[in-house]
């Protein structure tokens, strides 16, 4: 890998090179999605209550044996472990020996929660409660964090926030929007719109569903019918997102929950894959050295799309991101052992 620069932290140049058939952007990100065969998992749930009277749902793999640590997942927007990234990752983690949790945001598990909260981009006080219980419960065992897309944005402020957290030994983040703002201006490009369009749909649906079962006249001053209307992640985050968290506008949420202003702050081990052509952002996002502390790396390749890191061929692909996760905690137990 080729060195930028070791003033702070390391943007190296990624190892990954997509097959020929699979360098377009699009392909990257939606064929691991609609194409590749899901890897078989079997895992358990687990509710965990809330201090607010709410809930958090939890998925976890089996218990390897030997088992060499905790993988906690984050996932994207509007994922769950049925998500493709999820399942397969997880799946395969388990056979590398990890025992791996994944947690759900609120809403996100398939059970309408009971409060008017929900999650977005920089709600790390759910990850903070989850992983709290979990230190508190496996004791001094190896735990890693592991976040994907709006996941990964979410661990990534949380290891700012709080650079002195014993919970994780070390974290890796894929494809994470690093710069809020820039992703919803990018979603509103070309094919992407077609992304936001999908996700914005979940996300409406799940609105929804909760107005139809809780009053949201005191924290929220739309109607369902606003809330069909919106078309946009930027008119989405305006009219729910910010109001609803205590944010003054989509332009105060932005600012305030880009992992980007973070990454100087973490202490903890971090590795950041991320892909030029991601459909879901655009090269602003991407961190120089000095935007980094020491302690993360980012390794940067000009193919990949979003969460998709995929080679081999159309009929039998392979996804590069996993073993390099992977050969990513093992180097970290081995330095932590």
């Amino acid at each position: 890998m080729d060195k930028h620069s070791q003033a702070h932290g390391k943007v190296l140049r990624s190892e990954f090179t997509p097959s020929a058939w699979a360098k377009n952007r699009h392909v990257q990100t939606i064929w691991p999605r609609f194409f590749q065969r899901r890897q078989p998992l079997t895992f358990t749930e687990q509710r965990v209550e809330t201090p607010d009277n709410d809930f958090v749902d939890l998925a976890w793999s089996a218990e390897p044996e030997p088992c060499k640590g905790i993988v906690v997942i984050f996932h994207g927007l509007e994922g769950s472990i049925r998500s493709h990234y999820a399942n397969d990752i997880m799946a395969f983690l388990y056979t590398q020996g990890w025992r791996v949790v994944l947690m759900h945001f609120r809403g996100c598990s398939g059970s309408v929660n009971n409060t008017t909260k929900t999650y977005h981009s920089g709600d790390t006080l759910d990850a903070t409660f989850i992983l709290e219980r979990l230190r508190a419960q496996f004791g001094e065992q190896l735990m890693i964090g592991l976040g994907f897309s709006l996941g990964g944005n979410v661990l990534l402020k949380l290891l700012g926030e709080q650079p002195k957290q014993k919970w994780l030994q070390a974290a890796c983040v894929v494809s994470a929007p690093l710069k809020l703002a820039e992703c919803a201006s990018s979603m509103q490009q070309g094919f992407s719109r077609v992304y936001q369009r999908y996700l914005l749909a979940s996300m409406k649906r799940t609105l929804l569903k909760k107005m139809q079962r809780i009053d949201y006249s005191r924290v929220l001053p739309i109607t369902e019918a606003h809330v069909k209307d919106i078309t946009s992640f930027r008119q989405f985050d305006e009219l729910v997102t910010a109001p609803l968290h205590g944010f003054e506008d989509a332009v105060d949420y932005y600012e305030k929950c880009s992992g980007f202003y973070f990454l100087s702050a973490i202490r903890t081990p971090t590795l950041v894959l991320h892909a030029k052509d991601d459909p879901f952002m655009n090269e602003q996002v991407i961190p120089e050295p000095s935007d980094l502390s020491s302690s993360v790396t980012v390794e940067l390749s000009e193919y990949g799309g979003h969460v998709g890191f995929m080679q081999g061929t159309p009929w039998r692909p392979v996804i590069w991101f996993h073993q390099r996760v992977a050969s990513y905690l093992d180097q970290q137990r081995e330095a932590h052992s």
